[in-house]
């Protein structure tokens, strides 16, 4: 087989290698046949170009014009002309594709189901990347930097999956890397004849490309450092601390089967609620103490979702800004409505990362260190410059608002622009939406009326059933599923609820954060992460926006919402009560014993981070920060390992000598090693000043430089043959003449690559061969020497 052959092989199956680490994201993953078939097609359409031969543009042009004949083919047949040429309407389709693909990444956890748009964004992502990766291995023949194409494709893999992608995938991906690297190399071996083949060095058999043998012996060394890089590249990040995530780590165990510890990544809160719920140990994500007598209704808001085009429920695009001292007074909220502030201290787990803060809604003062800002439609706070959750402790005032029935009875009508925007619905809303909600609220007179039909009708009367194994999904065809099927978990009920009362014009959004958490007996309340949930907010004009909940089993109604009592009593009171204390301690006693809810919480011991534990100092010990900035700095310096030695092996070569002839022959050398790290490689059959001439019309060299390289051929030829050598000056001078011609005749990345990767390196690994060659020679002849002769 061709070198050309070869690289188009390994190119093929580096990026499918590559590509396999995104098959936990989708479920089922039969997206990987079709993206083989198109990556071969790819590499077809390009071993076909490049005979002809065609310009390596117009090659480039082929195969992406393949590609794109084939996804038409695949994904918008009926749209294209005569089934297979792509116009307008295919390129509308896919766009129309694309965008339902992106909603789907935002709507599903892992692993998503095989939508088309899912589909279509891998099969194409794949595809571009195999484009990209055999243009630069193949056509262009450099096979180095078509290793940032197949890193992207295993980085996005990487980061989506939350772990899923783990070590199997990278080796995976890796290795094939490794053999495009390898063919590309056996491949220049081949071209440079005797140099690699080793017989003038070794005299070995076999070793040598003038016996007509391949070169065996470069791609055996090849393939034992590919392992040993491989296997470094698995050991470090597990012996040096604080290196477990990155491209091979799950970045934490928290989305993991039980997993104790790590991280628990929630920048979405959609796309993780469900994974939380399924949790098998609720392990805790935050810790409070509040003055609240009844924490029952406290519940803590991330983010407010309040645009529904269809296929997901989103957070709008809004401006931010800094976080005021007060916070404005809550829109639409009346003076003459109940409220009291309450004040929480909250204290998050160091394993909780999230970029949005959990706090008690409405708040009106947040007290809290780092980078955050304000979102003033949603009331949130969002982390700014990578600001996140984890470990924070912070004072939130909230006002505990109680409206009475009859005030939301008699709310009049929202403002104008208010209604209009959350009262939009999607044209593909399917019409039993609305009409189940008609039929549902048959009779209510008013809003509020109607809002407490439809949470009783989805928590009592309904016959729904709370499961949290239940397919997600939050778009209008989830919906009428859910109201068919009438099983599902939180995000069902609340996105379903808010549908239904948008359509009967009421104003509404969703909420995600958590529930109010389980109180301990040291008076804080632990915060599970199966705590996670999602609830409608309706707005009332008088009251502002005002929770409800529909999801049966979980959390609790408004007491504005329930029936009452024969006895006309009311629910207890989240107001504070007199003898509590107006800024409550952050930090949790540490109880004598361990319950078994504070145990199943991750309460006790080392997990305590917002408990008991979360006064004592979290720093990471001197020692471990030592061994880690020795870690990076070791990864750092990996890459310039070639330019060091390389720098030095010229310092040595260029210094002084105490034997004239010696320094010439190493001046000599240097010159050579420059002009192969240059891209002319070495010579040695040739005389000095055959090679001279050879180094001046390959190197494409000045004048000046032309007349350096032949002062110091002849300056080796008279050390090597004349009886009475003079000795030479200047060759340090000249070496350096002859240094600046090459650079300054080689191309932009020519230049990159001699100093960052010379060629010439190469001759550590022959010195390492020869060394262990004849250490191994040694010990077999002492070995020899140790045994008994036979007779």
């Amino acid at each position: 087989m061709s070198g050309r052959g070869r690289l188009t092989l390994a190119a093929f199956g580096a990026t499918l290698t590559a590509s396999a680490a995104l098959l936990p994201l989708v479920k089922p993953a039969t997206w990987i046949l079709t993206a083989a078939i198109l990556l071969g097609l790819q590499s077809a359409v390009g071993t076909v170009t490049r005979r002809v031969p065609l310009a390596r543009p117009l090659t480039i042009a082929a195969q992406a014009l393949v590609t794109l004949l084939v996804l038409t083919v695949v994904f918008a047949r009926e749209q294209a002309l005569l089934g297979v040429l792509p116009g307008p309407d295919v390129l509308a389709s896919f766009g129309t594709l694309f965008q339902a693909g992106v909603d789907d990444v935002g709507t599903y956890a892992i692993p998503a189901p095989n939508t088309p748009g899912i589909r279509l964004l891998l099969v194409s992502g794949v595809a571009v990347v195999g484009l990209l990766v055999d243009a630069l291995a193949v056509t262009f023949r450099s096979a180095a930097p078509a290793g940032l194409p197949l890193l992207a494709l295993y980085s996005v893999a990487a980061g989506l999956s939350g772990g899923g992608a783990g070590g199997l995938f990278f080796l995976l991906a890796a290795a094939g890397y490794l053999l495009l690297l390898l063919a590309e190399g056996r491949d220049r071996l081949s071209a440079w004849g005797r140099v690699f083949g080793g017989a003038q060095r070794s005299g070995r058999p076999g070793s040598a490309a003038g016996e007509g043998g391949p070169v065996f012996a470069p791609a055996r060394t090849g393939r034992r450092i590919g392992a040993v890089a491989l296997g470094i590249a698995l050991v470090v990040p597990f012996a040096l601390p604080g290196l477990s995530g990155g491209l091979l780590g799950s970045g934490g165990e928290g989305e993991g089967a039980g997993g104790k510890g790590g991280t628990i990544s929630a920048v979405n809160p959609l796309v993780s609620l469900q994974d939380n719920l399924r949790q098998p140990e609720d392990r805790e994500v935050l810790r409070y103490r509040t003055n609240a007598t009844d924490t029952s209704g406290l519940y803590l808001r991330l983010v407010a979702l309040d645009q529904f085009d269809g296929t997901a429920w989103k957070s709008s695009v809004r401006p931010i800004e800094d976080v005021p001292e007060d916070l404005p007074w809550p829109d639409g909220l009346a003076q003459d409505v109940q409220s009291a502030e309450v004040t929480t201290n909250l204290v998050a787990s160091t394993a909780y990362k999230q970029k949005w803060l959990p706090m008690p809604y409405p708040a009106a003062k947040v007290t809290i260190p780092g980078n955050w800002r304000y979102e003033p439609a949603g009331r949130m706070l969002v982390g700014d410059n990578g600001q996140n959750t984890q470990g924070v402790r912070y004072t939130v005032t909230s006002l505990d608002v109680r409206p009475t029935r009859e005030q939301l009875a008699e709310a009049p009508a929202a403002p104008d622009a208010l209604r209009r925007e959350y009262t939009r619905v999607p044209a593909s809303l399917p019409p039993d939406v609305k009409s189940t909600a008609l039929q549902v609220t048959r009779g209510a007179r008013n809003d509020y009326e109607r809002a407490v039909k439809l949470q009783k009708w989805f928590a009592e009367d309904g016959g729904f059933r709370y499961d949290v194994d239940v397919r997600s999904g939050t778009g209008v065809e989830a919906i009428s599923r859910f109201l068919k099927d009438r099983e599902g978990f939180c995000v069902h009920f609340s996105f379903s609820m808010a549908a239904m009362a948008r359509s009967l014009g009421i104003p509404a959004r969703v909420a995600v954060g958590f529930m109010p958490g389980t109180p301990q007996t040291d008076g804080a309340v632990s915060v599970g992460i199966r705590d996670a949930h999602a609830w409608p907010e309706l707005y009332f004009e008088g009251t502002g926006w005002t929770r409800f909940e529909p999801t049966p089993s979980r959390g609790t109604a408004p007491e504005w919402t329930r029936e009452r009592s024969s006895g006309g009593s009311a629910a207890p009171s989240a107001q504070p009560s007199a003898g509590a204390s107006a800024q409550p301690s952050a930090v949790p006693s540490a109880s004598a014993s361990c319950t078994p809810q504070e145990k199943k919480l991750g309460g006790c011991g080392q997990d305590q981070a917002a408990g008991a534990a979360a006064s004592e100092d979290d720093d990471m010990p001197p020692l471990q920060v030592v061994l880690l900035c020795l870690g990076v700095l070791l990864v750092l310096c990996v890459p310039l390992l070639p330019l060091l030695w390389r720098t030095r092996v010229r310092a040595r070569r260029l210094g002084p000598a105490a034997d004239p002839v010696t320094r010439v022959l190493a001046v000599w050398q240097e010159i050579n090693d420059t002009a192969w790290d240059y891209g002319v490689a070495p010579d040695e059959s040739r005389t000095p000043r055959k090679t001279a001439a050879r180094l001046v019309r390959e190197g494409e060299l000045g004048q000046d430089a032309a007349d350096a390289v032949h002062r110091v051929a002849r300056a080796v030829e008279e050390s090597l043959y004349a009886p009475n050598p003079r000795p030479a000056t200047g060759l340090t001078e000249q070496a350096d003449v002859i240094r600046r011609g090459l650079h300054a005749s080689a191309g932009r990345w020519g230049r990159v690559r001699a100093v960052l990767v010379p060629r010439s390196v190469v001759r550590v690994v022959w010195a390492a061969r020869a060394r262990w060659a004849a250490l191994r020679t040694t010990l077999t002849t002492r070995t020899r020497a140790l045994l008994p002769h036979r007779p």
